[in-house]
């Protein structure tokens, strides 16, 4: 548990060009980049609870409204991630949902597909990154079909437990077993450019300190 808080502080204190670039450098895939923040402010982070809506009757037992499950398995560690890429025109999250989130703790939401009460959340500061904002309710339209199990935003797949980062930049998703390697290449790059940034500052021209290094500086180890 001590790791993973550290692993945590260090992805917060990382924006998500950094780690976009580490991923380049490694050769890994996790940016998406079509998921602007549209509630609250600042970078959030942490590890992935996932659910999936679509239209259908939902999975056998009790009738549970879509994302409650998620709220209660969440925490301040988490983010919660949606898929809604049916097509159908129905929220896959909203302003109760908002306020459940809120009173957990929880990080903030990425969702791919439409999220209702986006003025509720905003009213709250409570972050959220989704495609699409709509009216629709998802009673009769849409249900939670699968609740921590891989889904997938944009061309990414989020897994239970995934590490997610997410700024005004883009959505970043790092598997467990790569994030130490992610997080410690993009400390790297981040280091790299606050130097370049402080140069420039002290009057270096912006050709010799955006020169060759820059440009190798993602080269594939």
């Amino acid at each position: 548990m001590a790791e993973q808080a550290e692993l945590l502080s260090r992805l917060r204190a990382l924006d998500c060009c950094a780690l976009s670039d580490a991923l380049d450098k490694l050769g890994l895939k996790g940016a998406v980049t079509h998921l602007p923040q549209q509630s609250g402010a600042g970078r959030i982070a942490g590890r992935a609870v996932t659910f999936k809506v679509a239209p259908g009757e939902p999975p056998p037992g009790p009738v549970r409204h879509l994302g409650t499950q998620a709220i209660e398995a969440a925490g301040p560690d988490n983010v919660i991630v949606v898929e809604q890429r049916s097509g159908v025109e129905a929220g896959c999250w909203g302003g109760l949902l908002t306020l459940g989130a809120k009173s957990r703790g929880v990080a903030g939401v990425v969702a791919d597909g439409p999220v209702r009460d986006i003025d509720e959340a905003r009213a709250c500061q409570f972050p959220i990154f989704t495609n699409r904002t709509t009216s629709f309710t998802a009673r009769g339209r849409v249900v939670e079909k699968t609740f921590n199990e891989p889904i997938k935003i944009g061309d990414v797949e989020v897994a239970p437990g995934d590490y997610v980062a997410a700024d005004n930049s883009a959505v970043i998703v790092i598997k467990p077993d790569n994030i130490l390697r992610v997080v410690e290449a993009a400390e790297a790059i981040a280091a790299r450019e606050r130097a370049m940034a402080k140069a420039i500052g002290e009057g270096k021209s912006i050709s010799a300190v955006l020169g060759g290094d820059y440009e190798h500086m993602l080269a594939k180890e």
